[in-house]
């Protein structure tokens, strides 16, 4: 449980800290960036976790279907912002850069 947990923390510091270098040389804008963010955080927890699973004791090498997952959530939450209406009626307020990572996380941590 604890390295998962580590991993956890790794992914997201790393992709929270790597992501704005990485995009500043993506000549891209508007909409379509948060998209482009949501496939780099991806990308960026999908690496994490293989050195990761290097590194630490009793953690899961990723595959290729966990790289998938991890698109595919991140990207499903970048698409909950363009929903009309849907994140106005959250009362909470933070990043909108949160919901990709968390889904990148999350569709990393579901596959095995």
């Amino acid at each position: 449980m604890l390295p998962r947990i580590v991993l956890i923390l790794l992914q997201i510091a790393c992709a929270w800290t790597l992501t704005p270098h990485i995009i500043r040389y993506i000549p891209i804008g508007g909409d379509l960036k948060f998209f482009v963010i949501a496939i780099i955080f991806a990308i960026i927890v999908w690496l994490a976790g293989l050195v990761g699973a290097e590194v630490l004791k009793d953690t899961a090498r990723p595959s290729g279907r966990t790289l998938t997952a991890a698109l595919v959530v991140a990207l499903i939450g970048a698409a909950l912002f363009h929903i009309p209406g849907l994140m106005q009626a959250i009362p909470y307020k933070f990043d909108d850069l949160y919901v990709p990572l968390a889904g990148a996380i999350l569709g990393y941590m579901f596959v095995k």
